[in-house]
C-alpha cells in the first residue's frame, strides 16, 4: 500500500465560491504531509471534508486502500482519523480527563470510571512527553497546554492518521519547537500526520512531503529536503515573494507618545507592570519585544484604555490621557489592531462593512442624526476592500465569521490605518497569516512609518521584530529591561534580554 490516504478530484462548493476546484491529496503511511497555501486557498475545506465535517460536491477518498464515505466525524474516528482544529473545541470548566472521554466516557457500576480514563491518559501522555496534568481545568492552563489536550483527544481514540490545522498559529516559539517535537515522536511510532499551515520555516523543520494548493487547485507535490522555502512560496502565491523587507532608514520626528513610571495591578494587588518609562517619536516603528506572558498584553491594554492604570501617566502629543475611555482615546489618536482578531477585533456576526465602521458609526457621513447612512458604509467598504486586497466572497456584505484569518487581519488594519491615527498599537499583526498577507501587512506598516505615523508593534515573532522595527523595547517580568536599535542588535542578543540576562541598554 503506497497511499494510506488518498483525496482524488475533489470538488466543494459554498453559494457559488468553489473552496475546492479538483483537488488531489495522496498521504504515505508514517510521514508528516504538509498541506501549504494562502489563506482561503482551501487546505481547512479539503481537512474537513476528510474528517467528515463536510461532504464533497464530487471526488473519491480512499483510506488504506479502500473508498470510504466518510459522512460525519465518528466515521472519521472509526477510521482511526484524528483532528486538531485551529480554534480548540474544548469545554472550558471541565478537567483535561473529562474533555478527552468526552462522548466515549467509560462507566463502571453504573458510573463514569474517571479513574481508569486519568490513568490511560497519564500514560499516553507519558508516552508523548506531553506532559499534562488530568485533573487541570482547562481554563487554568496555557493554550499550548490546551492544545496538547486536543492532541491527547485523538489519541485516547487510537487515532492513526492525526491531522493539524495550524497548529503553532497561537503558539510562542519554544512550544512550537515542542510541539515539533511530539510531532516527530509520533511519526516514529507510526503514526501519519497531515499538517496544514503556511509556515515555511517548519515545513522546512519536520515535513516529508508538501503539497502546494492555490485558489482551490493542487500545484505541486513536493520533497521538502530538496526544496527551498523560496521556491514553495513562488508556488503558494503565484509569483516571487520578497522576504527581504524593502526599507527605508527611519526619519523620525518629535515625541509622539510619553509614558512615564506606570504601574498596572491586578485584583489581588499583583504588580502585572512595574515603572515603565517609554518615549515613541512620530516616523518610527518601536518593536516590543519579550516572552510571551510578560506584560505586553497588559501594556496593550493600559495604552488602549482596556486596563485601569495604578499609577503614572500616559502622554499623547502632551495630552494626559491616562483616564481617558477608550473612546475618547480613539477621538484622540489611538488606533489599536489587536492581538485576538476574534475577540476584541471584530464582531464576528457583523458583516465586513459593519466592522469597517466599529470605531466611527456615529459620525457623518455614516450617520445622519443617528440613523446609519447605508449608501456612505458600502462606499466606503467598498473603498477599504480594493486599497487593502481583502478578499471575501459577498464583499462588503460577507460575514467576518467566513473570511479567512489572513483576510480578517486585513480588515482590521485597513479600519485602523484609514482613520490615520497619531499612535498605532499593532498586536501580533501577522499572527497565523501566509507569506503573501504578511508581506502585504508589512509594506503597509512601513508606508505608515513613513508618511510620520508613530508605530508601536508587539510581537512574539523575533524575525518580524528585528526587520520591522527602528527601535525595540525588551520586556521581562513587567518591566523594560533594555532598549536597543534595531540595526545594532541580534537574535542572541534579544534573546538574553527577553530571558532576562544580557546587555541592558537605554536609548530615548
Amino acid at each position: 500500500m503506497e497511499y494510506i490516504i488518498e483525496m482524488l478530484n475533489m470538488r466543494k462548493e459554498f453559494s457559488g465560491i468553489v473552496a475546492n476546484d479538483d483537488l488531489t491529496l495522496q498521504v504515505k503511511p508514517g510521514e508528516i504531509h504538509a498541506l501549504l497555501g494562502e489563506n482561503g486557498a482551501g487546505k481547512s475545506t479539503l481537512m474537513s471534508i476528510l474528517f467528515g465535517l463536510y461532504q464533497p460536491d464530487r471526488g473519491t477518498i480512499t483510506v488504506r486502500g479502500r473508498e470510504v464515505k466518510v459522512n460525519n466525524p465518528n466515521v472519521a474516528n472509526a477510521l482511526g482519523i484524528g483532528m486538531v482544529h485551529q480554534h480548540f473545541k474544548l469545554v472550558h470548566n471541565f478537567t483535561v480527563t473529562e474533555n478527552i472521554i468526552l462522548g466515549m466516557e467509560p462507566v463502571k457500576g453504573g458510573r463514569i470510571d474517571i479513574r481508569t480514563s486519568a490513568q490511560r491518559i497519564a500514560e499516553i501522555s507519558k508516552q508523548y512527553h506531553l506532559s499534562v496534568v488530568p485533573e487541570a481545568i482547562i481554563e487554568d492552563i496555557s493554550v499550548g497546554m490546551q492544545q496538547r489536550v486536543e492532541i491527547l483527544k485523538m489519541l485516547y481514540r487510537d487515532a492513526e492518521i492525526l491531522i493539524f490545522d495550524e497548529p503553532t498559529a497561537v503558539l510562542t516559539p519554544h512550544e512550537t519547537l515542542e510541539l515539533m517535537g511530539i510531532m516527530k515522536k509520533m511519526t516514529a511510532v507510526g503514526k501519519t500526520i497531515v499538517l496544514i499551515t503556511h509556515k515555511l520555516k517548519e515545513i522546512k523543520a519536520v515535513a516529508d512531503r508538501c503539497t502546494i494548493i492555490r485558489k482551490g487547485k493542487t500545484v505541486a507535490t513536493l520533497d521538502v529536503a530538496s526544496t527551498t522555502e523560496e521556491k514553495m512560496a513562488e508556488l503558494m502565491v503565484g509569483r516571487k515573494v520578497n522576504f527581504k523587507l524593502e526599507k527605508k532608514p527611519a526619519n523620525p520626528g518629535g515625541e509622539v507618545l510619553r509614558i512615564e513610571d506606570l504601574n498596572v495591578k491586578d485584583q489581588r494587588g499583583v504588580n502585572l507592570l512595574k515603572n515603565i518609562n517609554l518615549s515613541v517619536r512620530s516616523g518610527e516603528i518601536m518593536g516590543v519585544a519579550g516572552v510571551d506572558g510578560n506584560g505586553q498584553s497588559q501594556l496593550i491594554e493600559a495604552i488602549t484604555g482596556l486596563r485601569k492604570i495604578t499609577s503614572g501617566r500616559m502622554l499623547l502629543k502632551d495630552k494626559d490621557i491616562s483616564n481617558l475611555t477608550v473612546r475618547q482615546r480613539n477621538e484622540t489618536g489611538v488606533g489599536h489592531v489587536p492581538e485576538d482578531r476574534h475577540k476584541r477585533g471584530l464582531v464576528l456576526d457583523f458583516t465586513l462593512k459593519d466592522n469597517l465602521i466599529l470605531e466611527t458609526y456615529y459620525r457623518e457621513p455614516f450617520s445622519f442624526f443617528g440613523i446609519l447612512q447605508k449608501d456612505a458604509i458600502d462606499s466606503h467598504a467598498e473603498v477599504l476592500i480594493r486599497e487593502f486586497d481583502v478578499r471575501s466572497g459577498q464583499g462588503g456584505q460577507t460575514l467576518a465569521r467566513s473570511m479567512s484569518g489572513g483576510n480578517q487581519q486585513k480588515a482590521i488594519i485597513a479600519r485602523e490605518v484609514d482613520r490615520s491615527p497619531e499612535l498605532l498599537v499593532v498586536a501580533q499583526p501577522t499572527r497565523g497569516l501566509d507569506v503573501g498577507a504578511v508581506e502585504y501587512i508589512h509594506k503597509r506598516l512601513l508606508e505608515e512609518r513613513d508618511k510620520g505615523r508613530t508605530i508601536l508593534m508587539f510581537s512574539l515573532e523575533l524575525d518580524e521584530i528585528l526587520n520591522m522595527s527602528d527601535r525595540i523595547a525588551v520586556m521581562y517580568e513587567g518591566e523594560i529591561v533594555g532598549i536597543v536599535n534595531a540595526s545594532e542588535t541580534d537574535e542572541n542578543q534579544l534573546g538574553l534580554m527577553m530571558a532576562g540576562a544580557g546587555e541592558r541598554s537605554l536609548h530615548g
